[in-house]
């Protein structure tokens, strides 16, 4: 059963099992302890430390382990902060961030801080220029994902982080999803990233501080990792990560270039075998292993278990599920199509024939679901009056757009159909059928429930 989701957690590594495995044995002990096994696993930690100290590209003493990804953000932005405290209370942070960034975000605001959200492009990408204005002689601290996590785009980190060294603040980058692929360039502060991205166990992060970087744990803190991860460490899983890490960057340049041959099959089919898709996310300055795709008057989660009844296991960004109203803060801040959203990231190993077998199953499962949902065919109708609003209340993603492809025929070219929501995802799925369908965006007015968008016939 073909594995497409690596971004949310890649297989683990045959090297870091076999690390893993090796570290159970021999670094079980207290590493802060004199004794022989204490020294043992001593070696076996700084052994580690060095290793992924090396592929970041930063001092060994400059980096420490924590307990997850997640953790190391939120330590990361909470110590910076603290440390410039004095500095000011802005916070920059793109508005594609990972939920982890975001989260830190909201807490940073709750307690008085400010927050600046620099806003991308169609492609997921943020400005370096974006940047330079967010900054000024109250921001402590600024932060950028190297790549996004739910479209693949690449950011300038390299030029932010250089406007960030000439105003004076730290650069704090989400590595999260680039680190196994190659080192983060540019004269960023600190970085964050998680093992399990690149084929690592679970339950190991990174956090590396620069030096000359004001930093101050917030916390109780111990004597382990510089104080800025207490407690007693998984030694053997940071063996592992530290080993698998190695073991992908050697094999990043070859997998990398098959892999995006792979994706770009994907990207071009996918337009060409599926009506009324849209291909998200930048082309060229994306990861080399994932796609995402949005089908326009299909359910995200339906198609998901359609995919997974097939044998492939993929992710997505939509917020048509049964346990969430709100849509991908990633393609809302994008302003693309979030329904029938799939996000494909192909694991190490993937073959040309699994991707073909998804490419066979993919096109008949979104005209099952579409056919399931009543999508209207194309055909002329006859208009009937000037001017139209549709009742969509309690109506929940596609079904609003499918009810707008109903209703678009019965008004005249220049006509108008308003259509009435309180599904949040209206507001982003509506324009962008009107972008694919050619027809023009009005604009939204408040109603006493949900809100109203109206749509302007222009064919």
């Amino acid at each position: 059963m073909p594995y497409f989701d690596s971004a949310s957690a890649a297989p683990l590594h045959p090297v870091a099992r076999q690390a893993l495995l090796a570290a159970l044995d021999e670094g079980w002990a207290d590493p802060a302890r004199l004794y022989r096994e204490g020294r043992r696993a001593r070696l076996l930690l700084d052994a580690a430390r060095e290793a992924a100290a090396e592929a970041v590209g930063c001092r060994a003493d400059e980096l420490v382990f924590t307990p997850s990804g997640t953790h190391a953000v939120h330590t990361g932005i909470a110590g910076a902060l603290a440390g410039r405290r004095r500095v000011g209370s802005r916070l920059v942070v793109s508005a594609v961030e990972h939920s982890s960034v975001l989260h830190a975000a909201e807490v940073h605001a709750a307690s008085g801080g400010t927050v600046t959200e620099v806003a991308v492009d169609r492609l997921g990408a943020v400005s370096p220029d974006g940047y330079a204005a967010a900054l000024d002689p109250a921001t402590a601290v600024a932060c950028l994902q190297s790549a996004n996590h739910e479209v693949g785009t690449v950011q300038p980190v390299a030029e932010v982080a250089g406007l960030c060294g000439d105003a004076g603040v730290p650069l704090l980058v989400d590595a999260a999803q680039s680190l196994g692929w190659g080192p983060v360039e540019g004269a960023w502060s600190l970085l964050t990233a998680s093992a399990h991205k690149w084929g690592g166990p679970p339950g190991v992060g990174l956090l590396v501080v620069r030096k000359g970087v004001r930093f101050a744990p917030q916390g109780p803190a111990d004597e382990r990792e510089s104080g800025r991860s207490p407690g007693f460490a998984n030694l053997p899983a940071i063996v592992a990560a530290a080993a698998s890490l190695r073991a992908v960057r050697a094999e990043a340049d070859a997998e990398a270039a098959r892999l995006r041959v792979l994706v770009d099959r994907i990207r071009r089919r996918v337009a060409r075998l599926v009506p009324d898709v849209e291909v998200v996310g930048d082309a060229e300055r994306r990861l080399p292993h994932l796609v995402t795709f949005s089908c326009l008057y299909a359910d995200g989660e339906t198609l998901l278990h359609e995919l997974d009844r097939a044998g492939y296991s993929v992710s997505s960004g939509s917020s048509c599920t049964s346990s969430t109203l709100t849509a991908s803060h990633v393609l809302k801040a994008m302003g693309v199509l979030s329904e029938g959203n799939v996000r494909v990231s192909l694991p190490a190993g993937t073959t040309a024939e699994e991707v073909n077998g998804f490419l066979e199953v993919l096109p008949r499962a979104v005209a099952e679901i579409r056919a399931r949902l009543g999508v209207p065919q194309a055909q002329e109708s006859v208009p009937v009056a000037e001017s139209v609003e549709l009742d969509a209340l309690g109506l929940r993603c596609p079904q609003p757009v499918i009810e707008l492809a109903r209703a678009i025929g019965t008004v005249p070219v220049g006509g108008t159909v308003t259509v009435v929501s309180d599904d949040e995802v209206a507001r982003l799925d509506i324009p962008a059928w009107c972008s694919m369908r050619g027809h023009a965006y009005v604009g939204e007015s408040a109603r006493p429930v949900g809100a109203a968008y109206t749509v302007r016939r222009l064919r």
